[in-house]
């Protein structure tokens, strides 16, 4: 909790929750007495209606989530949709974001990656959803469900490959955090034998194939250089050994390059 967070909660005359009983047990850690108000997937459109009054009257409404990031696979969207509709001032107090946290400390590639919120909970559609990432050329980032993570595993093995690299983040900022780096095959492995890596909140981080990976800026540049000195087909495959991209990427790249 940053002191800008502690401030403006102090400040709200009404905090939008999760979870009244979650959120209370952090109100009165720092002393603070505004009131709370039940906000979630289920809610009805009345309560939405309620909190827009609020700030028609011209109090201070706080969305806070029991985990993570709000906002971010989270319901809350439609409230700061209408409440910009109706010229409503929104302003985000940066904290804490799963999705970056799990990413900066995964090893992966960090300079172009897509996060896709949930997977599918059942099967079939799961597939399918993971049909579509098999030539995405980025890292791809998803939350899951602790019930779930062994069957996402296993049906991410079966559509992308045992040996993609990937890592899970588990729990982070919390007292059981664990992280698990390796294959898809290793991580499903090591979730199976361990149940407590099928509880809490898990944040899943895929790598792009070898051969579809994107060229980041840094990897052009050195191509750039190595055209500079070498044939084009030199250039790739020192390239393609210092970054560990596919030469056949590179050598691409390094074609576009001097096309231009």
């Amino acid at each position: 909790m940053s002191h800008r967070a502690i401030k403006t909660l102090g400040l709200a005359d009404c905090i939008a929750c999760e979870d009244t009983r979650q959120s209370k047990k952090l109100l009165d850690h720092y002393r603070i007495n505004s009131s709370l108000i039940a906000y979630h997937e289920h809610s009805s459109a009345k309560i939405t209606d309620k909190l827009l009054t609020m700030l028609a009257r011209g109090r201070n409404v706080a969305v806070i989530s029991d985990s993570g990031t709000p906002l971010i696979s989270d319901p809350g969207f439609r409230l700061v949709y209408r409440a910009r509709q109706e010229g409503y001032e929104v302003v985000p107090i940066p904290g804490s974001c799963a999705l970056i946290a799990a990413l900066c400390v995964s090893g992966l590639a960090t300079d172009r990656f897509s996060f896709i919120g949930f997977l599918p909970s059942k099967s079939l559609q799961r597939k399918e959803a993971l049909k579509g990432l098999q030539k995405f050329g980025h890292t791809v980032i998803c939350y899951e469900s602790p019930h779930r993570i062994k069957d996402t595993l296993c049906d991410a093995i079966e559509i992308l490959g045992a040996n993609r690299n990937a890592f899970i983040a588990r729990e982070m900022t919390k007292m059981y955090e664990t992280y698990l780096a390796g294959n898809l095959g290793e991580l499903a492995n090591l979730v199976s034998c361990d149940t407590y890596q099928q509880k809490g909140e898990i944040v899943l981080v895929i790598e792009a194939p070898n051969e579809c990976r994107e060229i980041s800026l840094e990897a052009e540049r050195i191509l750039l250089l190595m055209l500079k000195e070498f044939s084009v087909s030199k250039a790739a495959l020192l390239t393609a050994q210092i970054t560990g991209l596919a030469k056949r990427t590179i050598y691409k790249k390094a074609l576009d390059l001097t096309d231009r």
